[in-house]
Order: structure tokens, then C-alpha cells, then sequence
């Protein structure tokens, strides 16, 4: 029962973080089913379909799990939430910079223009760190440091609208990284276990000479 209750636990969990996983893994239905080289959704299916049928004594049916099983798949799901919990750490603190950044920006442009607003209602008496410069000059410069603060100001806009684009097409890339590994370390291991056959195979000759 134990057994059960924990399975029945794991199954809300992966409900409730659903969603994040949808965002970060493409092509699940690519993936073969598999306790160790699969994605959690495929995980859970493997253990569904490795489950047996089997009825109680008060008559009820129950679905057997191996334990085995059962904690290989918990821990999965623990690395699984540790590694999303990280990247979306760093995902909020990445936003929460540039959310600064843009603050920022758009209080010095409150300022410059506040100070521009001032300015454009003197006379002939313009002056900036003790310069005296014509009205068309003045204006030609303040609204060069306006333009500027808004281009950079539109930048880390961009850069926060970005940010979870960017943080998907890593994930994706590291993926790929992996699926490759994983698939050079299968084929170095069917070449060693076929090395080992010729081997064996010769030594077998060997003793029968």
C-alpha cells in the first residue's frame, strides 16, 4: 500500500509540473520508452506498462510495482525538479536584472526630459557646465543623449523579452549534446562486446586445437 500511495503521489507531481517540461524537452513521442534513457512522461509509461494486475484477498484489483522501479523513477523526478528549479533561478535573476536596468533607463529618461522641458522654456540664456551654446545646438545634444537612452532602453527590452528564448534554445542544444554522447557510448559499447565474442571465440578455437 506504501507502494501504492507513493506511485499515486508521483503521478500529481508530474501533473503539476507538466507544463515546464513541455517547454524545455521537443519530440517526446521520439523517445523510446526507458527507466534510465528516456524523459520523465516516457519514464512513467515504462513503469505503467512494467506494472502487474493482481486482486487482493477482499476481492479488489491493485497494481503491483517493483520498488526498484519506484525509487529509480523518484529519483529521476528529484534531479528533474532540482535542474528546473535551477533554471528557473537563473531565469528570475536574469529578469529581475534587466527589469532593474530598465527602471533605471527609464528614470534617467524621466530626468532628461524633465530637464529638457525646463530648459526649453529659457530665453537665449543657454548653458550646460558653464558653455554658453546656441538654442538649436542645446537642443541637438539633449535630444542626442534622449535617443540614445531610449536605443539602449529598447535593448534590454529586447534582451528581457529574449531571455526565455535564449534559455530554451540552451536547453535544446544540450540535449542534442547528450543524445549524441549517449549514442557514441552505445555504439563503443557494442563494439567492445563484439571484440570480446572474437576473443572468446578464438580462445574457444584455441582450446579445441
Amino acid at each position: 500500500m506504501k507502494a501504492f500511495k507513493f506511485f499515486t503521489i508521483t503521478l500529481i507531481l508530474l501533473c503539476s509540473f507538466n507544463t515546464l517540461q513541455a517547454q524545455t524537452e521537443t519530440s517526446d513521442e521520439d523517445d523510446k520508452l526507458s527507466l534510465d534513457n528516456s524523459t520523465i512522461n516516457n519514464q512513467f509509461e515504462y513503469v505503467l506498462q512494467k506494472s502487474g494486475d493482481f486482486r487482493g484477498t477482499n476481492g479488489s484489483m491493485y497494481e503491483a510495482v517493483k520498488r526498484s522501479m519506484l525509487t529509480t523513477l523518484q529519483a529521476h523526478t528529484n534531479d528533474t525538479l532540482k535542474t528546473l528549479r535551477k533554471d528557473l533561478a537563473d531565469t528570475q535573476a536574469m529578469v529581475k536584472t534587466q527589469a532593474n536596468e530598465i527602471s533605471e533607463l527609464k528614470t534617467n529618461l524621466s530626468n532628461t526630459q524633465a530637464s529638457l522641458e525646463i530648459t526649453t522654456n529659457e530665453k537665449n540664456n543657454m548653458s550646460l557646465f558653464g558653455l554658453q551654446m546656441s538654442k538649436s545646438s542645446y537642443n541637438v545634444l539633449m535630444w542626442s543623449i534622449i535617443g540614445i537612452l531610449l536605443a539602449m532602453l529598447m535593448l534590454f527590452i529586447y534582451k528581457y523579452k529574449n531571455s526565455h528564448v535564449i534559455t530554451k534554445e540552451a536547453k535544446k542544444a544540450l540535449e542534442e549534446i547528450e543524445v549524441e554522447f549517449e549514442e557514441h557510448r552505445k555504439t563503443a559499447l557494442e563494439r567492445e562486446q563484439k571484440v570480446r565474442r572474437q576473443l572468446q571465440d578464438e580462445l574457444n578455437k584455441q582450446k579445441g586445437i
